[in-house]
């Protein structure tokens, strides 16, 4: 490898240590102030460098893809959509295996904080934008069939053997899957007709 400049290794040494502390790689702005570069372009020309000659790895349709060329890299499955909005068919989280999805995402593997059975689903619908997901993002789920009060939650709605991406509250003997969306009513359900199938662990945005 070609030794790196002194604005090169500075990347470096800020794209280690913003992903050991937040557990997430950042984006071009956070280099470009985290580094005190003034353009953004300067970053992007320097990690192309970086790419170029192995020192991180890019996915360029994610806007934090960046990785560590010397750590590992997680291959998440991409196995369906879920509705932000009003409940949509989505496939069961133990129908798949990451060998057998065609669909995936691959991410540094300090991104989910080492958390295992993790997947994605790809959002549909607008009834979670105040929690700043839109449709077209990715959501990381880990299987789980319980939850808290609080959790965002793929919920599973068994008699209209539908999904629906919300958070979730027990109250009063019923779930409530509430909307992160003012415009937009809450679900109420009966707890025997909800059935949990994962937790929200991460949020990838594709870039338009």
């Amino acid at each position: 490898m070609k030794k790196l400049s002194a604005k090169q290794a500075r990347i470096m040494e800020f794209l280690r240590w913003f992903i050991d502390d937040r557990g997430y790689p950042p984006t071009i702005r956070d280099i470009a102030r985290g580094c005190d570069i003034s353009s953004t372009s300067v970053v992007e020309y320097n990690l192309r460098v970086l790419e170029k000659d192995g020192h991180i790895t890019r996915d360029r349709e994610v806007s934090r893809g960046i990785g560590l060329g010397d750590r590992p890299v997680l291959r998440v499955p991409v196995i369906g959509t879920i509705a932000a909005g009003e409940p949509i068919p989505v496939p069961s989280a133990d129908a798949w295996s990451p060998e057998r999805t065609a669909d995936t995402v691959e991410l540094p593997e300090g991104f989910t904080r080492c958390k295992e059975a993790i997947y994605a689903l790809r959002v549909k619908g607008t009834s979670m934008i105040d929690a700043l997901i839109v449709e077209g993002d990715l959501v990381l789920m880990q299987q789980a069939s319980t939850a808290e009060n609080g959790d965002m939650v793929a919920a599973w709605l068994k008699d209209e053997g539908e999904a629906t991406l919300k958070k979730f509250y027990l109250e009063n003997g019923k779930v409530r899957l509430q909307p992160a969306n003012e415009s937009m009513a809450p679900i109420y359900a009966d707890p025997r007709n909800v059935e949990i199938q994962g937790r929200v662990v991460g949020v990838i945005r594709r870039l338009a």
